[in-house]
């Protein structure tokens, strides 16, 4: 039975190893990550109410069945965008969750404190008319300035693709959404101070093995993760699976507004398609139809 053990083990052992060495490496021997990687899923970031307690679909019937429940919601959706131009993802993650988050275990956000709740609740109070009495007021995403580059990257309804490159020194991650660009610098440097804020934060990163963590804090005041403020800190690790999967976890860390951290975890998969640029504000016709929506609204009282 020992022998039997052992031989097991050496076998396991052998193919990971072997796993790690058929991976793609660049000259100083770290993963490449260097591509254009699609992200688009049909599982939610929150599992369902009508999934609660329930962590895994139970087969893979039951998880198509999800899916085309999922495309026939989306597809009967009126909104902005008509549902030819939506691309949210087909298929669930490969694991079959229910949800993107892994923890807390309900797969759900954990709640505001009372402090963030008031913060909400103070904003809110503060705008007479509502959203729709200035363009500022608006959500980042609306006004063009920031939508899924993360961090984290959030897979959204269309353009669920980045395009990273790789040196030495420093990791490039760019967003098709919006066209932003975060460059993640690796040589150890310090920490911004903290009185600079960055719409995209200040990331840092580094390797621990065949994984690259990247840390980012010094999120501007005005960026918001589902009731977030400044004290926001993201920590992303990307790990090369297969030269055409990459997986991509994330926790939030931000005690200040959730009552504890939270993770969420998925695949990314190697594509050959071209990111395009995103004319966000050429396009953005929502934006002043919301407005002047408001002021017909205002008109009839």
């Amino acid at each position: 039975m020992r022998r039997g053990s052992l031989l097991i083990a050496c076998v396991a052992a052998a193919t990971v190893t072997a796993g790690a060495q058929s991976l793609p490496r660049t000259a100083d021997g770290h993963p490449d990550l260097d591509g254009t990687w699609y992200f688009g899923t049909a599982t939610p970031l929150e599992r369902p109410k009508e999934l609660a307690g329930q962590t895994y679909f139970q087969n893979a019937a039951d998880a198509a069945a999800f899916e085309r429940r999922t495309a026939e919601r989306i597809g009967n959706v009126i909104a902005v965008h008509p549902p030819e131009w939506l691309d949210y993802g087909t298929k669930v993650v490969p694991d079959f969750r229910t949800s993107l988050i892994i923890d807390p275990p309900d797969g759900r956000v954990p709640p505001l404190t009372a402090a963030a709740q008031a913060r909400i609740a103070a904003r809110r109070a503060g705008r007479p008319g509502g959203d729709a009495d200035d363009p500022e007021a608006r959500s980042i995403q609306e006004r063009c300035l920031m939508f899924g580059a993360g961090p984290p990257v959030l897979p959204g309804p269309y353009n669920n693709n980045l395009q990273i490159v790789q040196t030495a020194t420093a990791v490039l991650i760019h967003s098709e959404m919006i066209h932003d660009a975060r460059i993640v610098p690796l040589d150890a440097r310090p920490k911004l101070p903290e009185a600079i804020r960055l719409w995209l934060g200040s990331s840092r990163g580094h390797w621990e093995g065949d994984t690259l963590v990247v840390e980012t804090t010094n999120f501007d005041e005005r960026i918001s993760l589902r009731g977030s403020d400044e004290r926001l800190t993201v920590i992303e690790r990307l790990t090369l699976q297969s030269p055409d999967t990459l997986r991509y976890e994330y926790t939030v860390d931000n005690p200040t507004a959730f009552t504890k951290p939270w993770s969420a975890a998925y695949t990314m998969t190697r594509s050959q398609e071209t990111i395009y640029e995103y004319a966000c504000h050429e396009g953005n016709y929502g934006l002043m139809n919301i407005l002047r929506g408001a002021r017909a609204e205002e008109g009839r009282h």
